[in-house]
């Protein structure tokens, strides 16, 4: 018996594991790693809690006794009876002004509507480039039924201007393969040919009787405004950059120079001065018989103004590449087409996509100094027939111009989202 108690007991299973203690794990754990690690990150995180509880205390008062169904200023404060709250009632009735302007046909607000969403399907294949290739399809087509959609008129125009391209994209890959400078100059001829010949086909008054009623620039605005100039501006401003890019590294002089001069000169000029130049002086440079809309001339000023500073982002991201990418493109037997277009504008361009993405964030934003050469965009919008020609809203600031940073906001933040995704899903390193 005693033999018997002397034996050690063995385990035949494992004992369970402890929880771990409540301070190294969950919130807890998360607040004191990240709030309260130190005396200085407790005592700011004390003090952002305290203004954050400051403002929200005067934020939400005021949202939450906001007033939306009056029609006047008057009546909001009749209606609030001395509390403390914001009168949306302006954005309720003045919707439509600052999303489409107020000249804009309001029985064809669907119009630019579908357009907008015609834009996210179009734009999807080439920002999410796992979609199936044939939408590119509608990407290409949809420059010109937009065209048509917002300004309406006859059919005509779009389709001359769609065989333009068609036509200048021909002649380009015929002859640019072999001579690029050929296959350039010989594309803008073509284009040009078939836009004059083309606009001689279209009668005069065709808009009139035409499916879609026409609507022209000086009726566009509001933010469908800013959305229109900053998505041409910043499609057409990254291909020009590119080009000027490439055109500042070239090893032909005249090039080369005439690249610099026209990157340092737009580059030191205030956005604002060539939009006057665009709305005063750009008329000169066309024929005396032409008619250039001030929308155009807004486009083309813009476009240059954003490319130059594309154009120097890029410059970064080829100067940040190895020599020895240029060499393996050498060795490889590509020529200088194919070498960039295979090799090193696929990784120039990955390098550039924060700096691409902040001049396209700050274009956007810049689309607003167009309310000072009399386009009503949001701003002008704001400024000009809502506070400045209206006595009832006369007074109200703060959910106006709310309103337009918050549509600001949600666009920016898109775009700034989206690049970010855009980085993780390119970053191939091997580290």
């Amino acid at each position: 018996m005693s033999e018997q108690n002397s034996v050690a007991f063995v385990a035949t299973e494992s004992i369970p594991p402890s929880p771990p203690p409540a301070n190294q794990t969950g919130v807890v754990k998360w607040l004191r790693e990240n709030l309260f690690s130190n005396w200085q990150s407790s005592l700011l995180t004390l003090v952002s809690l305290y203004l954050i509880y400051v403002i929200l205390s005067t934020f939400l008062p005021w949202v939450l006794n906001g007033v939306w169904t009056t029609s006047s200023l008057t009546e909001c404060r009749e209606v609030l009876e001395g509390r403390f709250g914001a009168c949306f009632s302006v954005l309720t009735e003045r919707w439509n002004q600052l999303l489409f302007g107020f000249n804009y046909p309001s029985d064809q607000y669907w119009r630019p509507t579908l357009a907008f969403v015609f834009m996210l399907i179009a734009i999807a294949p080439v920002l999410f480039f796992d979609l199936p290739r044939k939408m590119l399809a509608f990407t290409v087509a949809y420059p010109f039924v937009a065209f048509w959609l917002i300004w309406g008129g006859t059919i005509m125009a779009p389709i001359v201007a769609f065989l333009g391209c068609a036509a200048a994209a021909f002649v380009f890959g015929a002859y640019g393969k072999n001579n690029f400078a050929l296959g350039f100059i010989g594309a803008i001829v073509a284009a040009f040919a078939v836009w004059i010949i083309g606009t001689m086909l279209i009668p005069d008054g065709a808009n009139e009787g035409a499916w879609l009623e026409h609507v022209p620039s000086r009726d566009l605005g509001g933010f469908m405004l800013n959305m229109m100039l900053g998505v041409t501006c910043v499609s057409l401003s990254i291909p020009l950059g590119i080009a000027l890019a490439l055109g500042r590294q070239s090893n032909m002089p005249l090039i080369k120079g005439m690249c610099v001069i026209f990157i340092e000169f737009v580059r030191g000029v205030p956005l604002i001065t060539l939009l006057f130049v665009a709305s005063v002086m750009l008329s000169y440079f066309f024929p005396p018989d032409a008619n250039v809309d001030l929308f155009v001339r807004v486009v083309i000023m813009m476009t240059l103004f954003s490319a130059a500073y594309v154009a120097e982002v890029i410059r970064g991201g080829l100067a940040a590449l190895p020599k020895g990418q240029y060499e393996a493109a050498d060795s490889l037997g590509l020529d200088y087409p194919q070498a960039m277009r295979l090799i090193i504008l696929p990784q120039a361009l990955k390098i550039s996509i924060p700096g691409i993405v902040n001049v396209a964030v700050g274009l956007f934003k810049d689309t607003t100094l167009v309310s000072v050469i009399s386009l009503f965009d949001l701003v002008g919008m704001i400024r000009g027939p809502i506070l400045g020609g209206s006595a009832e809203w006369n007074g109200v600031y703060w959910e106006l111009w709310g309103f337009a940073a918050l549509l600001f906001f949600v666009v920016c933040y898109g775009i700034s989202q989206y690049s970010q995704w855009l980085e993780r899903r390119l970053a191939t390193d091997h580290h």
